[in-house]
This record gives structure tokens, C-alpha cells and sequence, in this order.
């Protein structure tokens, strides 16, 4: 059973030894429910493997802080290790240390100055349809209503508001087979994708400043497909694009983007998902930054903050891990920052 009681960071090493691949999160699940459902402070619920706690004093507000349980696959970095101030291992900087933190304040705290709602959930790192807060907002939306939300996502001890979107598409570019012999009898359109990529080489991506934080936007090509046969001149070329839009575009609006790059062209859309503002207009998310510390700065990526703005949640990224480090074989945290992390979030949730 987990030790809620133990130093956050030997805490956040016992969480990243329990191995919790997506899809392999069960066990970690059911320590982190056995540990929170001896507090007599919190309703705990599950769903799956996303486990839920809740506190319910009356207070004016509630916030929800959120972690993922699941990690991407162990690639000879379990168990983890320490080094000087650096914990090594699988997860622990996306985002085993940040549920850490989020324990530690579910145990420490039974009458914070508002009511919380924490929130661990599975199959973060894998597709969208399997994400625990995807079915938690099917099938119990309840519990995730709040004033604001925190998702304790990687962000080296920074604020990060927001999220960007993103969307996928391909560029269609269409030619005519011939033998490759005779290639004067057919139009090869591998060689037609030159204007593709000549438009994406030419594009200046837009840095629009959104509720006073910049994101930096991205066009680029991250795939090209086409080829039939070493003597065919192909008659198919595709050029698959990723668009990483600013919060202050709709979906609709990304899509229309790109299509407007691309005028010319078959643009078929292939995924996508919204970006989301960065939350830091409400009074109670003022009172967290003031907390934290810092200068906050817009997420340049896509998080399941995204999520909680659909569900008209304001919510912003906060965490002690370095994202830059997420997914890395040799991954790791820096203790000093899980312990500023747990020390910001109590000074806000008991000032």
C-alpha cells in the first residue's frame, strides 16, 4: 500500500516502481484507491482504472487536480534510481511526480480552503477514445464539475496555460502511371509535391498573443507517402501536414487554414483535436498563479486541458517534471522541484 504519509519524493519513487504502461494501470489504480479510501475526508469513486476523490465541505469554490496513472512503455528504466537530486525512471517526469504531489495534498489536507476534487485516470499516453477522462466525462460528467482544474502535467514548476490544437491532414497530389521507361507518357506525382513543400518552406507561422500569453503556431510535413513499383511512374503522392493551432482558433478555423495553404490542392482531414484558452482570467486561478510564483507561458502542445475548457472548465498546466525529458529512456526529475511543487500547491489550497 502506498504510504501517503512519506516524503513526496520517496513517495514519487514508490509510484514509479509500480510499472503502469496504458492499458496496465491496474495496479497502481488500486494502490492509489486502497491508500486514499482510508481518509475519512474524501468520497473516493472508480471507473475503470481512474479513481476519483472528492471532498465535500461547502465551500464557495471547487477546484480539480488531475494526473495520469499511465506511462509510455518501460524501456529498461524501472526500477527507479537516485542520483545526486535527480529520481531516474519510467514516468517520473510525465507525470508520476506530479501525482505524487496531488496525494500527498489529498492526504494532508482535509479541510483545504476549497472544496477539491482529485482525479487519477489511465490511458493518457495512448488514442483519444480510451482516455479515462474521455469515459469519466461520458459516464459520470459530475465528477469533474469545478471552478478551475489543474493538471499536473510536465512543466518544469511553470504555469502553462492553455494548449495548442492540432489537426492532421493530407495533400493530395495526383499524376498519371506510366512504365518508367516511356515516363514522357505519364505526369509523376512524387515530382508534383514540389509545390507542397515549397509552400510549406515559404510559411510564416503565426505567434498571436491569447489572453496574454504567446503561442507559437507550426506547419509541417510529417509524412510523405507515394510509390508503386521500382518501373511505375507513381500516380499518387501524399503529404501528410501537421497543423498546431493557437487557442484563439476554432477547429473549423484551423481547418479552413490550412486549406487556404494548401488552394489547389485535395486537402483530406484526417484528425483533430481543439486547443483550449489559458485559464487565467478567473479570480481563483489568479489566486493559484499567486501561489506558484513565476511568469506564466502558453503550452506549445496539446493536453488534456482541452478537455476540461470543453467541458467549460477553465484549467491551466502545472508540474514539477520537464517535458522536454517526457518519453525519454533516460527520464528523470528533479527532487528539489516535486517538494517546490508540493509546497506551492499546500500554500494555495490552505492560505
Amino acid at each position: 500500500m502506498l504510504d501517503l504519509t512519506q516524503d513526496v519524493r520517496d513517495l514519487t519513487a514508490a509510484i514509479v516502481d509500480i510499472e503502469s504502461v496504458s492499458g496496465g494501470e491496474r495496479a497502481l489504480a488500486d494502490a492509489v484507491e486502497r491508500a486514499l479510501g482510508v481518509l475519512p475526508h474524501l468520497k473516493v469513486e472508480r471507473s475503470g482504472e481512474t479513481v476519483v476523490a472528492r471532498t465535500s465541505l461547502g465551500r464557495g469554490e471547487r477546484v480539480l487536480i488531475a494526473g495520469h496513472l499511465d506511462t509510455v512503455p518501460v524501456h529498461g528504466n524501472l526500477p527507479s534510481r537516485v542520483e545526486g537530486d535527480l529520481l531516474y525512471g519510467c514516468g517520473t517526469s510525465d507525470m508520476k511526480a506530479g501525482v505524487a504531489v496531488a496525494l500527498k495534498l489529498a492526504a494532508a489536507l482535509p479541510a483545504p480552503n476549497r472544496d477539491v476534487t482529485y482525479v487519477f485516470y489511465d490511458c493518457e499516453e495512448v488514442e483519444a477514445e480510451r482516455n479515462g477522462l474521455n469515459r469519466i466525462a461520458r459516464d459520470h460528467a459530475d465528477w469533474l464539475a469545478a471552478d478551475f482544474a489543474v493538471l499536473m502535467e510536465p512543466t518544469d514548476g511553470v504555469i502553462e496555460g492553455g494548449c495548442q490544437g492540432t489537426l492532421r491532414a493530407e495533400v493530395v497530389v495526383r499524376g498519371k502511371r506510366a512504365h518508367s521507361a516511356r515516363s514522357w507518357f505519364g505526369v509523376n506525382a512524387i515530382h508534383g509535391v514540389e509545390p507542397v513543400l515549397a509552400r510549406l518552406n515559404a510559411y510564416q507561422a503565426r505567434r498571436p498573443v491569447v489572453d496574454g500569453l504567446e503561442y507559437h503556431e507550426g506547419l509541417n510535413a510529417v509524412g510523405v507517402r507515394g510509390g508503386v513499383a521500382g518501373n511505375v511512374i507513381p500516380d499518387l503522392c501524399v503529404v501528410t501536414v501537421n497543423y498546431r493551432f493557437a487557442p484563439d482558433l476554432s477547429e473549423e478555423q484551423a481547418r479552413e487554414h490550412v486549406r487556404e495553404v494548401f488552394d489547389g490542392f485535395e486537402v483530406e482531414f484526417t484528425d483533430s483535436a481543439p486547443a483550449a484558452r489559458p485559464g487565467l482570467t478567473h479570480p481563483v486561478a489568479a489566486a493559484f498563479a499567486a501561489a506558484v510564483g513565476g511568469e506564466p507561458r502558453a503550452k506549445l502542445g496539446w493536453t488534456d486541458v482541452a478537455r476540461f475548457s470543453a467541458l467549460g472548465v477553465p484549467a491551466v498546466n502545472y508540474g514539477p517534471g520537464d517535458p522536454n525529458l517526457a518519453h525519454q529512456q533516460g527520464e528523470y526529475v528533479a527532487l528539489p522541484k516535486i517538494v517546490e511543487s508540493e509546497r506551492a500547491m499546500l500554500a494555495w489550497l490552505s492560505a
